[in-house]
């Protein structure tokens, strides 16, 4: 562990850091090497989540036990213990501490990561008033490795900018592009997955789109780990681990935004023996703009006012439809393109809906 004055200049580092980077893989990889410094560890995995739902998507992971991938998710989401959603206090939790020292009390620890020597666990969640933006665990091997007091203390100081700059991210990544227009792609993105999250079957343009949400190394097939994740969480639904529905809102590129969600096949029969169909389609406009408004970090009624926004309403409209003066629509107005680092309605709009 670093020493306190060195801990001091790696948070400094990591705020200057969150304030310069914009897209969320570089944010990350650039913080990832930060932390390394001051908080030693042996493998990772950090996801993107919707900040609606909490799932996780677009992950970033260096893990040795990438062979058990659909394992290793399935039961991250099925273990209660240092959960990303019940993370309530602290954005920090430590693995040896919340067991009491017994980790096979952690489902993940006893059925995984024991085989492979992990030792403890740091968990990070980044989540503030406007939702849930992602998760980092960070993994210790070795028989006495433990995270400590000055580990977690680290982590959580630098919880805060990271949140922020994840949510500024997901918001620039609305302007990255001409959206969706023009570029549909034919016929249904679906992939079919066994109960143990094995990949069965898939339509055609299925690997396109896997390939954009998790590139692979060269000659390589994508890893629909996006899926895997939304898959995952219907079976925490179903064991009644975490409530939130099995879908999750994801960047691809160019302003392009798809909805991920996974559901059981057929009726029959015990459900947990029943294949989990896992679907990819463009987010809807009613959703993007309520992603944009949660990002931009906009209040109530100023999200409220953009929902009225993208339907073409004047300024008198909106004012009669919210029983606002114009005067306020216009300040409500002025402050929206602050927040999204926009001009004027017609940019708003464009970013918005691509």
């Amino acid at each position: 562990m670093a020493t306190s004055a060195g801990s001091a200049r790696s948070r400094e580092r990591v705020v200057r850091i969150c304030d310069s980077a914009t897209d969320t893989r570089t944010l990350r990889l650039r913080l990832l090497e930060e932390i390394r410094r001051a908080v030693g560890f042996d493998a990772y995995a950090w996801l993107l989540t919707d900040p609606e739902t909490s799932v996780g998507s677009a992950p970033l992971a260096d893990v040795p036990c990438l062979p058990e991938l659909p394992r290793l998710i399935a039961l991250k989401y099925l273990t209660g213990i240092n959960r990303w959603t019940s993370m309530r206090g602290a954005p920090v939790a430590l693995l040896q501490e919340a067991t009491g020292g017994d980790r096979s009390r952690s489902l993940l620890w006893r059925d995984l990561l024991c085989r492979y020597g992990i030792s403890d666990v740091a968990s990070l969640v980044f989540r503030d008033r406007f939702g849930c933006w992602g998760f980092l665990d960070l993994w210790r091997s070795g028989t006495s490795e433990h995270f400590g007091p000055g580990d977690a203390a680290f982590l959580g100081a630098i919880a805060g900018p990271v949140t922020s700059a994840l949510r500024r991210s997901q918001a620039h990544a609305f302007a990255g592009g001409s959206g969706s227009r023009g570029r549909r792609r034919p016929g249904p993105v679906v992939l079919l997955l066994s109960p143990a999250l094995e990949v069965l079957r898939q339509t055609p343009e299925t690997q396109e789109y896997l390939r954009i949400l998790v590139p692979p190394a060269a000659d390589r097939p994508p890893v629909p780990a996006s899926a895997y994740n939304v898959a995952a969480q219907l079976l925490a639904v179903e064991a009644g681990v975490d409530p939130n529905p099995p879908w999750a809102r994801v960047y691809m590129s160019d302003g392009v935004w798809v909805t991920l969600r996974a559901a059981r096949i057929g009726s029959a029969g015990a459900i947990a023996d029943s294949d989990i169909a896992v679907t990819i389609e463009e987010t809807t406009p009613p959703d993007r703009v309520a992603l944009f408004a949660r990002a931009s970090g906009l209040s109530a009624r100023e999200s409220e006012l953009l929902s009225h926004l993208v339907t073409g309403a004047d300024t008198r409209e909106l004012a009669g439809r919210m029983f606002l003066s114009e005067h306020t629509v216009q300040d409500h107005l002025k402050s929206i393109f602050a927040k999204s680092s926009t001009h004027n309605r017609r940019t708003l709009l464009s970013h918005i809906l691509g």
